[in-house]
């Protein structure tokens, strides 16, 4: 199927890994020239750029489409800006918005800081706020149309017992926030989606995996652990006209685990 996402510019939120970089790839794949955005933050002087300098060569390698690696902190709103700002310089004006880039400490409630608690939301929750708000700005400025998926997590329905209350919690905001920004926006020709992956075989999950992998697909009716493209594939439907009557939606892609 044609997805028709040639030439659209797309920016995806820490797409420089995991599922990120799934979604980065096939956004790519589609023929839409790709901003893979990677956590920096210089005041802390912390900087991913490596991983994003590897998706980008391998989006040029193997689709030859414009790519760039594109650092930012999306907590802080001056920095989503300037990113956007970059990102229409090299690339042109965005078309589609994956908001992925998350925070996910480990913690009990009881013993969780204040500072933890409000980075996580801050981070996931806000930052989710700052970029979508600066695509509708610009989709509105110029008169197009756009879309923006963001990404949650079953975890936003059914909660954690590992300690992620914070990323819970976000994600449900971020839920909430989908369905009030796709009725504020649905008129202008903005879709605004979310989907919420259950467990993904990533770096960041291999040594749970490792550890207990039986307890995981024990919850799951499809029994087994889903893949980065098998998400990443409904991300970028998502982001095509051909999911033009989709608004205000959070797809479950978790195994059934949901079955919402």
């Amino acid at each position: 199927m044609d997805l028709n996402l040639k030439d659209n510019v797309a920016l995806v939120t820490g797409g420089s890994s995991g599922l990120g970089k799934a979604i980065s790839l096939g956004l790519a794949e589609e023929g839409a020239k790709v901003a893979v955005n990677y956590y920096r933050n210089d005041e802390k002087n912390v900087d991913f750029v490596e991983d994003a300098d590897k998706v980008v060569q391998q989006i040029k390698d193997n689709y030859g489409i414009e790519a760039l690696s594109v650092g930012c902190d999306i907590s802080i709103e001056s920095d989503v800006m300037s990113m956007f700002d970059e990102v229409e310089k090299k690339l042109g004006p965005v078309d589609i918005l994956v908001n992925n880039a998350a925070l996910c400490p480990t913690c009990k409630v009881h013993e969780m800081s204040e500072r933890m608690w409000s980075e996580t939301v801050q981070t996931n929750l806000t930052g989710t706020f700052f970029t979508s708000k600066q695509l509708v700005k610009r989709l509105l400025e110029s008169e197009r149309q756009g879309k923006i998926v963001n990404i949650v997590s079953q975890a936003a329905f059914r909660g954690s017992t590992t300690g992620h209350a914070p990323y819970d919690a976000s994600k449900g905001g971020i839920v909430s926030f989908t369905i009030a920004l796709a009725r504020e926006v649905a008129q202008k020709g903005i879709n605004v989606n979310a989907v919420a992956p259950g467990m993904i075989r990533t770096e960041m999950v291999a040594k749970v995996l490792e550890a207990n992998e039986q307890k995981y697909l024990d919850r799951i009716p499809l029994h087994r652990i889903a893949t980065p493209k098998e998400v990443a594939d409904v991300v970028v439907f998502l982001c095509s006209e051909r999911a033009g009557y989709m608004t205000g939606a959070t797809v479950d892609v978790t195994g059934g685990m949901l079955m919402r």
